[in-house]
């Protein structure tokens, strides 16, 4: 095998027996390389392979990768395995988004990165790199710019971080996944979700009655019925937003309650838990049978087709119900915190409130129980001892 050296022994150029082509080889920051020159020529290999070694190592001083893939790169790979290995149980919209965060705010700083170079130290770094960089997008350009993301924001990017090192790992690209966890944390505040209380919820259903009675155009008058019906309705099933837009009027039933002796609604529930059961309080069988004898409606058609969103915030702000005492903007989501609310504020059992709500007790109780003063029993929190009466001992 012929062979040559270049730069005192760092270089070496040499061609195989049977092969037309130079090979060049070379050890930088304890690591070998080799690679063909393509070259049949030596004196083309040796210019080759000088500029091969000076080009690997302008890389090794500016801390540049060699020999291992970028995050970019294995960004690509994860993006490719999860919309295909995922398909049915993520919708396209969330894997866009993961898509956009990808482009928008984690290629551009950890892109060309080695992954070895992904750190715990450089994911902190991160964090406060997006306190002072955001890409402003064009809804945001009439409010004069962006603002910094929040906590959960940058959780979820972190997220993707993790997501895009554990497809290496997989691929044996990565030895072991770096701790992301955030440095300094104290534990977080458990804020209740936005609901209406007894007093909020009622001056929401008169305000959106008066609305159906006395609409301000008559063409608005069938939207503003069924808004009317749409509040009873949630607040009375606790139904998520899109649980409702699912439902048609094949899915509800009117029965007759052994147990209350009540009449309630039955209703087949489609939604992201997959489908579930739901009955009702007595309160939302008049809206249901209002909005059938409105719509003269066949069984497949949707309870509501049309997107109330605007015209419930309308109300929401014409009444100052936008926001609660703490500053949380309230939606139609809110209806489903408050039917959770007062069912345990009238003392019903969370185990079979969960059931209802197809979610689980401890959600209950972090979000919804933990912030109901009725669930707190006085008799049994201001117990005292009884005081043990002096004895005479004395003979």
């Amino acid at each position: 095998m012929a062979t040559h050296i270049i730069f005192d022994g760092r270089l070496k150029v040499y061609k195989r027996e049977r092969s037309h082509y130079w090979q060049a080889i070379t050890i930088l920051d304890g690591k070998r390389f080799r690679i063909s020159t393509k070259e049949e020529s030596l004196a083309k290999a040796k210019d080759f392979a000088e500029d091969w070694y000076l080009g690997l190592r302008g890389k090794i001083k500016m801390g540049e990768p060699i020999g291992e893939k970028t995050f970019a790169e294995t960004a690509e790979k994860f993006l490719g395995e999860y919309s295909v290995i995922t398909g049915g149980d993520r919708s396209e919209k969330y894997v866009q988004n993961i898509r956009q965060r990808l482009r928008d705010y984690l290629l551009p700083f950890f892109g060309e990165k080695g992954l070895s170079q992904v750190t715990s130290g450089l994911v902190q770094d991160y964090r406060v790199h997006r306190q002072n960089y955001q890409v402003q997008h064009p809804l945001q350009k009439e409010n004069g710019g962006s603002k910094p993301p929040s906590r959960s924001t940058v959780h979820q990017e972190v997220v993707i971080i993790r997501q895009t090192l554990k497809t290496a790992i997989r691929h044996g690209w990565l030895q072991h996944l770096p701790d992301l966890s955030m440095p300094y944390k104290k534990a977080g505040k458990i804020t209740r979700r936005a609901w209406f209380t007894p007093e909020e919820y009622k001056k929401l259903y008169e305000a959106t009655r008066r609305n159906a009675r006395h609409p301000k155009y008559e063409r608005l008058r069938h939207n503003a019925e069924q808004l009317h019906d749409y509040v009873l309705f949630m607040a009375n099933t606790g139904l998520r937003p899109d649980e409702a837009n699912r439902l048609e009027y094949r899915d509800v039933v009117i029965v007759d309650d052994d147990l209350t002796g009540e009449r309630i609604l039955e209703i087949d529930v489609r939604g992201k838990r997959g489908t579930g059961y739901c009955k009702s309080t007595s309160g939302a069988v008049r809206p249901f049978e209002r909005l059938a004898e409105r719509n003269n409606p066949q069984l497949t058609d949707l309870i509501f087709p049309a997107n109330l969103k605007k015209s419930f915030n309308r109300i929401l702000d014409d009444e100052s119900l936008k926001t609660d005492r703490d500053g949380q903007n309230r939606t139609a989501y809110s209806l489903r915190h408050t039917y959770i609310c007062l069912r345990l504020m009238e003392g019903a059992d969370i185990y079979q409130i969960a059931k209802n709500c197809r979610t689980s007790v401890d959600m209950i109780e972090k979000y919804y129980g933990a912030h109901i003063k009725n669930r707190l029993d006085a008799s049994a929190i201001n117990v005292r001892k009884s005081k043990k009466k002096a004895t005479d001992n004395a003979a």
